[in-house]
């Protein structure tokens, strides 16, 4: 496909006269001196994985969890992509927000520009929730450019595809909540802002998996849309010759050589930990496996974004094993994408766009059951095989929370904690909903381009080393 030449705003919900854009950059790719450019290989394909919510305690845990589901201790497990040579700390701010949310962090891994909390796709010049401004201060997107480009574009999540993260490929939103029409207050969407939903059907790509099919219908299909018989889906298919599914088994009979849009669930897909035997939503790995064989194909190579959606939300909910069950799930892709890509010619990526207020604590012996009560170590003077007691004589969790809905504050006594994968861990502030946290997330990769991550970098450099990898300037 010819490139053009400004990558602007052709396919999106906001047009715009010109395509102007204020790029915030808070950080470069390695110089030159320290990266040699002679000679570098080229990535012909790029993967990037986004455990949404998996900062390095979630990790940590993962590991651990991971391990002990296989009967050993679990602590000297590796999880697939800490065998990567290397490394980084991502910080992961917004501009206007010391702890960031998902809008702002994927749109800085997306656009190679930081933002505001809450928008997609926009500059943070913008405010939220005004479509003016949405207009007026465009992002480039990683999406339009991959297509531009005449490579394959590929999109899967286990969250609703116009959520926040998968969005920021291809959308922009004055508004991370405008995944709908009936969402868009009446007077901003006059001026001609469309939601998210409409935008991912008007935008060109290879593959879209995910969950949040409510946003596609109106009323009389099950959906929120303001038309009660809005069927973007049908609307799609028919323009595109391309496949819509709704589940595994539709997924595997699509045909290869067309688009494939699959949305398995009215909203978020279901937690890993909470699946039926019999469900026919998609695993993770399931999508990430349809992705790579439908977008390596494209000789010229693709663009895949992989998230795990999910932990986040058990995060916020307080409960750590269906997190982790969601993280063992996300490592298991990862390892299929190892396995079933070329390390020479593919640059894959696993990193996070921000952490949670999760934590690891209380001396527990080594080989303890990661969501099970504090036991001392073999050997200490406690010489005990019981759990630990806190102050108030009862037990405690290994695995807690700084805030959420499992807070002890004001209770007396404290009650018993919970064990076990779908149990709510205790925490200390009160809040309907845990939050996320602001210290710095790892980022992983392997293949071309990989040296570029390391140090400590600001989050939108990530845009800058998927480019850099392609070989684009």
């Amino acid at each position: 496909m010819k490139l053009v030449s400004t990558l602007c705003l052709a396919i999106c919900a906001v047009a715009t006269s010109a395509c102007t854009h204020t790029v915030i950059n808070y950080g470069a790719p390695s110089e030159p001196s320290a990266v040699s450019e002679a000679n570098t290989p080229r990535a012909k394909n790029v993967i990037l994985f986004i455990g949404d919510g998996m900062g390095i305690s979630t990790i940590t845990a993962a590991r651990i969890y991971a391990g002990q589901k296989r009967g050993a201790s679990g602590e000297e497990n590796v999880l697939p992509f800490e065998t990567f040579d290397n490394v980084a700390l991502v910080k992961t701010y917004n501009t206007n927000a010391q702890v960031p949310d998902s809008a702002g962090t994927a749109t800085a891994m997306h656009s190679g520009s930081k933002t505001r909390i809450g928008v997609v796709g926009i500059g943070p010049d913008a405010t939220r929730g005004s479509c003016a401004d949405a207009l007026a201060n465009p992002l480039p997107l990683l999406g339009e450019e991959v297509k531009a480009r005449g490579l394959a574009l590929g999109i899967v999540s286990t969250a609703r595809i116009t959520h926040a993260t998968p969005a920021s490929v291809y959308a922009r939103s004055a508004d991370r909540n405008w995944e709908s029409d009936a969402a868009i207050p009446a007077d901003e969407a006059a001026l001609g802002c469309k939601d998210i939903a409409t935008q991912l059907l008007e935008t060109e790509w290879d593959v879209a998996l995910g969950g949040g099919l409510g946003a596609f219908y109106g009323a009389d299909l099950g959906g929120r849309r303001t038309e009660a018989d809005a069927n973007l889906p049908a609307a799609w298919a028919s323009r595109t010759g391309g496949s819509y599914v709704t589940n595994a088994q539709e997924l595997n009979a699509a045909p290869m050589s067309a688009p494939v849009l699959g949305l398995f669930s009215p909203s978020h897909m279901t937690y890993t930990a909470e699946r039926e035997a019999d469900s026919g939503e998609p695993t993770l790995t399931d999508m990430t496996a349809q992705a790579i064989a439908r977008l390596k194909s494209d000789a010229d190579g693709f663009y895949l974004m992989v998230e795990s959606g999910r932990i986040d939300h058990a995060h916020h909910d307080g409960r750590a094993g269906v997190a982790l069950e969601e993280a063992v799930e996300f490592a298991r892709a990862i390892q299929y994408a190892i396995d079933n890509t070329d390390p020479a010619d593919t640059l894959i990526m696993v990193t996070a766009d921000h952490s949670h207020v999760f934590t690891i604590a209380g001396y527990p012996r080594r080989g303890n059951d990661i969501l099970g009560l504090v036991v001392p170590p073999e050997g200490d003077i406690s010489n005990t095989e019981e759990p630990l007691a806190a102050n108030d004589g009862k037990p405690y969790t290994t695995l807690g929370y700084g805030n959420g809905p499992g807070s002890i504050a004001g209770m007396d006594p404290r009650p018993h904690p919970e064990t076990g994968v779908t149990a709510r861990q205790q925490a200390t502030i009160p809040l309907s909903s845990e939050t996320h946290a602001g210290e710095d997330v790892a980022l992983y990769a392997q293949g071309p381009g990989a040296q570029r991550a390391r140090g400590v970098i600001e989050q939108n450099v990530i845009y800058d080393i998927i480019r850099a990898a392609f070989g684009w300037e």
